[in-house]
């Protein structure tokens, strides 16, 4: 499974997700891509999910049109040791219910 982290996610992220092809996107040189942009890189690449903490992109594109689940991360902040207590709650989604749109992660 391909994952890309969004700008916003601690790329030191990518080291709970051994078991994942995972990359940032920085990694890729998409930063500063634009919401949709970024998801039509996404499909040409075959990456099978994106994880962020905008929790506004639900409400920026029509996710209805991608078939792409993007993980919505909800935390107090967006640091590696707040993050890193959903990474369980993520790979449960991950192999359980990759349908797309938003999912929400709490």
């Amino acid at each position: 499974m391909k994952l890309l982290l969004d700008e916003n996610l601690p790329k030191k992220l990518k080291q709970d997700f051994k078991e994942f092809d995972v990359y940032t996107v920085r990694d890729k040189g998409w930063s500063g891509k634009k919401n949709g942009e970024l998801i039509s890189l996404m499909l040409e690449e075959k990456f099978s999910a994106l994880l962020t903490f905008d929790k506004n992109l639900q409400h920026q594109q029509n996710f209805k049109k991608y078939p792409l689940p993007i993980l919505i991360l909800h935390a107090d902040d967006n640091s590696y040791l707040t993050l890193k207590s959903l990474v369980p709650s993520i790979k449960e989604v991950l192999s359980n219910d990759l349908r797309q749109g938003p999912i929400e992660i709490k």
